[in-house]
């Protein structure tokens, strides 16, 4: 369907017929019109959009990505920049100007009407990650005196501009939030009750300084379409609505698993970032993994008398190191996500370390009795393991053990430790635990080794 429609308007440019364009979106969302953007060059998309009725053009501008949207804008003719900007949603202009260098954001705002300028600067003021700078302030708010005919006679009238109907704000007369009330307590209510009769004075509202995190968690837990926010002396300044918490969480959830796949948050998406830029918040941690690594062999060099009398050891040193780095994967990747959600906190590091040293148990169990009876069944058909067969396969089954318990145990706590210091759990990501763990390992490995072949192959 979309491309069709790109296809369209492509066709629709070329043969200069403009005004065939807006009778293709005339049913169309905003995302439709965005995701058709994405598919044409800048000098198409300025075309595009000059073709649209101007709040057409500006809903689906907000659609798409930042990158192009900085591009477009130093490309389309001053008066449909201008006339974008006044157009779209406050808070989604707020998110364009903060990535514009100073010198264009200026440039930009002095494109704005005088009433939309003073939104912009005021929005542009809260800090980036904050919810004040994620919110609109276009609602409906009324006094807890009017009639219910009131309230609706002003939501028809005003309403318009708002983002969201979905709640109606109560406040005072200094403008502090009282209540919010469903909309649809206003349209069953009897239109001569006053709102104070339908008021429960209980409400869910966002301080401005608030980090955008702690409001996707409030959002969650509250499953709102929308919520206040207030200043610190709980006047209502604006709303936050589930589309922008959205993005707050995909960009959270994309700097999570980029952290937890060993790589710095790249910040842009992956098909744009320049190359050099891309290498360079890759390369930080691989060099870093890979001095790591080295201390493998380190410890390899440290067992090698061992290694030299029994070679066959050194067959299960992949097995091994593998099954430690595997399960402290597993058992960070958990623990970062709990962590996350908000499903265990640092107080609870203990009840999580006791879970995770019976799970490594558990596991490091099943992955000993394999290895057990895997070297068991194949020394019946083979004499690559020798005469001692038997406490080579007690050896790899007791090392898997201590391995995959002590695996879990590092993956599960270093979040927390993390945690504690300030930094981002992610940080803790699987690359780094099975660094940590593949060195080790081999400790452990060579270690059991030498208290049960002792007296026969070492």
């Amino acid at each position: 369907m979309i491309e069709k429609l790109t296809n369209q308007v492509r066709s629709a440019l070329i043969a200069n017929k403009e005004a065939d364009i807006a009778a293709l979106f005339r049913n169309s969302q905003p995302a439709m019109i965005g995701s058709v953007l994405e598919r044409l060059d800048d000098d198409e998309r300025v075309r595009l959009l000059s073709a649209l009725s101007i709040r057409r053009a500006a809903n689906g501008f907000t659609f798409l990505r930042p990158q192009p949207q900085t591009s477009l804008l130093a490309k389309m003719p001053q008066h449909l920049a201008a006339a974008i900007l006044e157009h779209m949603p406050s808070d989604d202009r707020t998110t364009l100007l903060k990535q514009l260098p100073a010198p264009t954001t200026t440039r930009m705002l002095a494109l704005l009407s005088p009433d939309e300028r003073k939104i912009a600067v005021s929005l542009l003021g809260y800090p980036a990650n904050s919810v004040g700078s994620l919110m609109t302030p276009h609602y409906v708010a009324v006094s807890k005196d009017w009639s219910i005919q009131q309230v609706l006679d002003y939501v028809r009238a005003n309403g318009r501009d708002s983002d969201t109907l979905t709640m109606i704000y109560v406040v005072d007369d200094g403008h502090r939030l009282i209540d919010d009330i469903p909309i649809r307590q206003f349209l069953l209510a009897p239109v001569d009750a006053r709102v104070s009769d339908i008021m429960d004075f209980r409400f869910v509202a966002l301080l401005t300084s608030q980090s955008q995190d702690a409001a996707l968690t409030i959002f969650k837990r509250e499953d709102r379409k929308a919520l206040p926010i207030v200043d610190a002396h709980n006047v209502l300044v604006g709303i936050v609505t589930i589309d922008d918490i959205l993005r707050v969480a995909e960009t959270q959830a994309t700097r999570e698993v980029q952290r937890i796949g060993g790589t710095e948050v790249l910040d842009e998406p992956y098909i744009t970032i320049a190359f050099g830029r891309m290498i360079k918040k890759r390369a930080g941690w691989l060099v870093f993994l890979f001095l790591g690594e080295m201390l493998t062999a380190t410890a390899m060099g440290f067992f090698e008398k061992e290694i030299e009398k029994a070679v066959v050891l050194a067959l299960f040193v992949p097995l091994i190191i593998s099954s430690g780095g595997n399960s402290g994967s597993q058992a960070s990747t958990l623990v970062i996500r709990a962590l996350a959600v908000g499903e265990v906190t640092l107080a609870e590091w203990w009840r999580v370390m006791r879970r995770e040293l019976l799970s490594g148990l558990a596991l490091g169990s099943i992955l000993g009795i394999i290895g057990f009876f895997r070297i068991a069944v194949w020394s019946a058909f083979s004499t690559v393991y020798g005469p001692h067969w038997l406490l080579v396969a007690i050896t790899v089954g007791l090392s898997l053990i201590g391995i995959v318990m002590w695996g879990t145990l590092a993956g599960s706590m270093l979040p927390f430790i993390m945690r504690k210091f300030g930094f981002d759990p992610a940080t803790s990501s699987a690359p780094f635990v099975a660094t940590l763990v593949d060195v080790t390992g081999l400790v452990i490995y060579f270690s059991i080794g030498l208290v049960v072949l002792r007296g026969t192959l070492l």
